[in-house]
């Protein structure tokens, strides 16, 4: 098929993936914007407040994390920076709650947009939140247990609140929409060039060994490769158009999902945390770490769960 056809072809698909994608987050923010704006959100903090406990943070960061949880990462950070000084944080503090927003956080229109692939939507929420959690706990006990990061926190800069209410967030609404349906296209033109140039297949022979740990397989490369550098959104975007485009084994779509749901925008998502104080090692490095393992940990548990009926089957059948 000639280049220029195939890009047609490709641009069309990718508009009717964006369309899709429209219709699921536009809703969902609106409704979460509004459980903030009616200040619902402020109301359920307290029951969060005794988790932190957990992480070692003050309650009043409940809020911020819900906040981050619901509304995004950076409605989390910009309350985090409204509620407590900056100086009340050591760097060990803000690296855990940048764990927290990192792996969990938008949960409502992610994991809403990871489903129109087929994996469950409260599966993959809970096991991202899950994995938020253990992830933060388990900094915290190797900071305290260590006294490593100690110090109080030095933030390269920190955000502005900038205009809130409705128009703030139609503003900020359509402006990710129009920066997402532009990433989308440049991704897909780009992908196609490097498909055609022999470079896609380079880049996935370097990262199969990861992805292998993780138990995926090469169809599953192209869009966790892409939501592991740029995001979900991105990643669950292309996803969705390979799901359709050929047939991929739910299993693998379940895995890629999880992944992505730990490990994502390792560049943007991360380089924001550490400009706000956080640890580049624990939250880059220690982050994939940790995605490696829990996804591997999950891919174990459905290899085993797939099997468990054949085996009682087999023992039955036996004379």
């Amino acid at each position: 098929m000639p280049l220029q056809t195939q890009f047609q072809r490709k641009t069309i698909e990718t508009f009717a993936v964006y369309r899709e994608l429209v219709v699921v987050m536009v809703p969902i923010a609106i409704a979460t914007q509004a459980l903030a704006e009616f200040g619902v959100i402020k109301a359920v903090s307290p029951w969060l407040a005794p988790a932190m406990q957990l992480f070692g943070l003050p309650p009043e960061l409940a809020l911020a994390w819900l906040t981050g949880l619901l509304v995004g990462m950076w409605g989390g950070v910009v309350v985090l920076f409204t509620l407590v000084p900056t100086l009340a944080l050591s760097s060990a503090d803000m690296t855990v709650f940048s764990a927290l927003l990192l792996l969990a956080h938008a949960i409502p229109v992610e994991q809403r947009i990871v489903a129109r692939a087929g994996p469950n939507f409260w599966a993959t929420s809970i096991i991202r939140i899950a994995g938020a959690m253990a992830f933060a706990a388990l900094l915290h006990q190797l900071f305290a247990a260590t006294g490593w990061l100690s110090q109080p926190m030095a933030p390269v800069w920190t955000p502005a609140a900038g205009e809130g209410g409705w128009l703030g967030f139609s503003y900020g609404l359509a402006k990710t929409l129009v920066v997402m349906l532009a990433v989308l296209l440049v991704l897909t033109w780009v992908m196609e060039l490097l498909r055609a140039a022999g470079i896609l297949d380079v880049l996935y022979r370097a990262l199969a060994p990861l992805f292998r740990l993780v138990g995926l397989k090469p169809e599953a490369l192209p869009f966790t490769t892409v939501g592991l550098l740029l995001g979900i959104s991105y990643g669950s975007g292309l996803m969705l158009a390979e799901v359709r485009r050929q047939p991929i084994e739910p299993r693998q779509i379940f895995i890629a999902s999880v992944f992505m749901g730990f490990a994502h925008s390792l560049i943007e998502d991360t380089l924001i945390m550490v400009a706000l104080g956080a640890d580049l090692t624990s939250v880059l490095f220690g982050r994939l770490v940790f995605a490696i393992v829990a996804t591997a940990a999950v891919a174990f548990v459905l290899e085993r769960a797939s099997r468990a009926p054949v085996a009682q089957a087999d023992s039955v059948s036996r004379p």
